[in-house]
Order: C-alpha cells, then sequence, then structure tokens
C-alpha cells in the first residue's frame, strides 16, 4: 500500500504537531500586545518603543537563518524541546528586566525560538503528512497559530485583572511553553532516528540557498509579497480607521469579527488545495489582498471600513497554510528542513518589510495611496504566481486527489 492509499486522519498529527503549536503561539499571542508599553513603562522613548515590539519579529527572520541546519541535526521533536526552553529562558530574562535594551535583548531571544519552533513543526508535517492531506495538514496549523494569537490576548487581559503587574504576562507564556514541552516529552521521538544516512546528507544555510537561487528567488519573491500584504494589512486597517475618524471600539470589533472570518477559512483553504490545487488558494487571496488594499481610499464610515475589513479577512483566510504547503511542495526530500529554512525567511522578509512599506507611504502621501501601491504589489504577486507555480509546482503535487502516486518520500506518522 503506497503512502497516498494508506489511511490517514489530522488526529494521528494532533499530539505531535497540533497541541504544541496551539499552546505556544497562545503563550506568543498573551505577550505580544503587553511589549510596547512595559517598555513604555521601563523608559522606552516613543522612536525606542517600535523597535522593541519589533524584536520578536527581528528574531524571527534572524533565526530563520540557522533553524534549517539545526532541525537537520536533531530532528523535528528534539529541536521543539529546545527552542521551548530557549523561549522559557528569553521569557524569564524579559520578566526579570528594569531596561528596556534589556527587554527587547530578551524578546530578540523569544523571536530567535519561535522561528525554530516554527520551522520543526513544518519540518514534521512535511516528512509525516501523505502528500494528498498535506495542504490540509498545513492548514490546520496555521489556523491553530492564528487561534493561539486570537486567544492569547484575552488570556493575558484576564490575568492582569488576577495581577497588577503587568510583567506576569511573560509567565503566562513560561507557563504555555512548560505545557509544551510536557506534550512534547508524552510524544513518540519524531526525529527520524531510523533516517541517519539522511540527516548526515546535511546542506549548509548558503549551500540551499545557492543550490535553489532559482526557485527561491521566484517563488520566494511570491512568498515575500504574500507575507508582507498579510502584515501590512494588520498594521493599514488601524490606520485608516484612524483617518476615517471611527471610534475605537467600533474599529476594534470589525477587525476582531474580520479576524473571524479568516480563521473560520482555516480548514477550507486546505481543502481547496488538496482537491482543486495550490493556485486556486494562493491566486484568490493575493488577488483578493490587492484589492482589498486599493479600496482603501474609499473608506469613509462604518459600513465602507467593514465591508473592505472583511474582504481582506476572507482574502487573508483563503491563503491559511498556503505558503508553508508551497515550501513543503517545493523542499527536497528527505532532509527538507535546510530548504524550509531558507524558504520561511523570504515569508518572513516580507512580513517585515510589508508594515515598513505601508508606514512609508502613508508617511509620504496618505493611507488611500498607500493602500493603492500594496494593491499593485498584491497584483504583481498574483502574477508571478500564475507564471511559476505551474513551473515549480507540478500537477501531481498541486492536485493530489484520485492521484495514486506521491511526488514525495514520508515516514510513517507517529
Amino acid at each position: 500500500m503506497t503512502e497516498q492509499e494508506r489511511p490517514f486522519e489530522l488526529r494521528t498529527v494532533a499530539l505531535a504537531a497540533f497541541g504544541p503549536t496551539l499552546l505556544f503561539a497562545t503563550g506568543e499571542g498573551a505577550i505580544l500586545p503587553m511589549i510596547p508599553l512595559i517598555a513604555a513603562h521601563q523608559g522606552a522613548g516613543l522612536g525606542a518603543l517600535g523597535l522593541i515590539a519589533a524584536m520578536i519579529m527581528v528574531g524571527e527572520l534572524i533565526g530563520d537563518l540557522p533553524s534549517g541546519a539545526l532541525v537537520h541535526r536533531l530532528g523535528e521533536r528534539t529541536a521543539m524541546i529546545a527552542a521551548s526552553l530557549v523561549s522559557i529562558a528569553g521569557l524569564l530574562g524579559c520578566y526579570a528586566s528594569t531596561n528596556p535594551w534589556v527587554l527587547g535583548a530578551c524578546v530578540f531571544l523569544v523571536g530567535v525560538a519561535t522561528a525554530v519552533f516554527a520551522l520543526a513543526r513544518h519540518a514534521f508535517i512535511t516528512t509525516s503528512v501523505p502528500l494528498r492531506y498535506r495542504a490540509r495538514a498545513l492548514s490546520v496549523l496555521g489556523g491553530l497559530f492564528r487561534a493561539g494569537y486570537f486567544i492569547g490576548p484575552f488570556v493575558s487581559s484576564l490575568v492582569l485583572v488576577l495581577s497588577p503587574e503587568e510583567k506576569s504576562v511573560f509567565l503566562v507564556h513560561v507557563g504555555f511553553a512548560v505545557a509544551t514541552l510536557v506534550l512534547l516529552m508524552c510524544t513518540r521521538d519524531l526525529s527520524g532516528a531510523d533516517e541517519p544516512a539522511h540527516r548526515e546528507a546535511h546542506h549548509g544555510l548558503l549551500s540551499t540557498m545557492s543550490r535553489h537561487r532559482g526557485v527561491l528567488l521566484r517563488m520566494g519573491s511570491c512568498a515575500a509579497l504574500l507575507g508582507g500584504l498579510r502584515a501590512s494589512r494588520n498594521v493599514v486597517l488601524p490606520l485608516v480607521a484612524v483617518a476615517a475618524g471611527l471610534p475605537a471600539s467600533t474599529t476594534a470589533l470589525v477587525i476582531g469579527i474580520a479576524g473571524g472570518v479568516d480563521f473560520a477559512l482555516s480548514y477550507t483553504s486546505g481543502q481547496i488545495m488538496d482537491r482543486w490545487g495550490r493556485l486556486w488558494a494562493a491566486v484568490p487571496s493575493m488577488t483578493g489582498l490587492g484589492v482589498g488594499h486599493a479600496l482603501l481610499f474609499v473608506v469613509t464610515d462604518v459600513p465602507t471600513f467593514a465591508a473592505v475589513a472583511l474582504l481582506l479577512g476572507l482574502a487573508n483566510g483563503t491563503s491559511s497554510g498556503i505558503l508553508m504547503t508551497l515550501g513543503a511542495d517545493l523542499a527536497p526530500h528527505p532532509g527538507p528542513a535546510p530548504f524550509l529554512g531558507a524558504w520561511r525567511f523570504t515569508g518572513d522578509f516580507g512580513q517585515a518589510v510589508g508594515p515598513l512599506i505601508t508606514s512609508g507611504l502613508t508617511a509620504l502621501a496618505g493611507v488611500g495611496l498607500a493602500g493603492a501601491g500594496m494593491g499593485v504589489l498584491g497584483f504583481l504577486g498574483a502574477g508571478l504566481l500564475v507564471r511559476y507555480t505551474p513551473r515549480y509546482v507540478p500537477r501531481r503535487t498541486s492536485v493530489v486527489a484520485g492521484d495514486r502516486q506521491s511526488a514525495h518520500t514520508t515516514r510513517p506518522t507517529p
């Protein structure tokens, strides 16, 4: 029986990947809103607040570079355990900090650990889930990450009601990281001890990027554009609401509803990709994000703001898991981790640069023209996806329903 024919259910990877992801993401979601506030109370100026808040994203971006080699050498489970331990150390440093720069350094360390953790779970799903179920598994993974970011702030709010010390939110994340460790220790070893030859055939980051420079340049550009549009969406919606003079409570409610639509489509996105192909999720998503940004200039009241926010949420939800799925499709097998590290760097680079572009265009020309500029990038990204996805993601990988042959080698799930 081939890998594509053998029975498989997503719950078989729940304990190994889904549970740890939800716990880790919830902890991170709990601390993110509080980092600028805590830095301000420690004496950071307005200019430094944004930098300190961004250190977790900078840490993830820098952490992408060595994470592929680390996961390849240690194995997925061991790498996730190590990342959880490093995260705990960074969080305890954040809790003990009295200086905003020390806080920023510890937040950076948490970001590096997050990059390793994310790469390890991505590599595990890539090598453990049969191809015909891959997009659904990775979409669920992406949805759980979003769910954690949604739940986390509510958890931190509850803790702050019980404790007057703002830095106690870092202990919340410590608790979730410890729970992640316990869950990982209860799973079988996923490190692929039966594949020593595969782990010895290791290529460093620079070697990996050189060997795969064509696909990383072309498909990586698509990943960077999509990552940039996703991150820009989170920045531009509050900006356009302020520009339109909308009440803060209404803005928060509309963005929350749009986030709910986004999360609700997570599994649907995977079904679309597994049944009809990656392009059927990627291109509508990229186009929708482009149209949503381009329509920002029409926002003048609550109805128009809600319409644009829901369109952006719908477009983003349609792409849940698409970058991880494309990375898994493109990665060499066995030993995909080094390539996935380079691939994740491209998407994270876009996420880091996207908000900067949006903020810069807003300062120069206003939020309407900033949205138009990002919209053009969305249309460009859609065109690149149509051009290059069929070349690098063969149809037998892109559409697997009814296909009896796997494009890659997989190993049994735990």
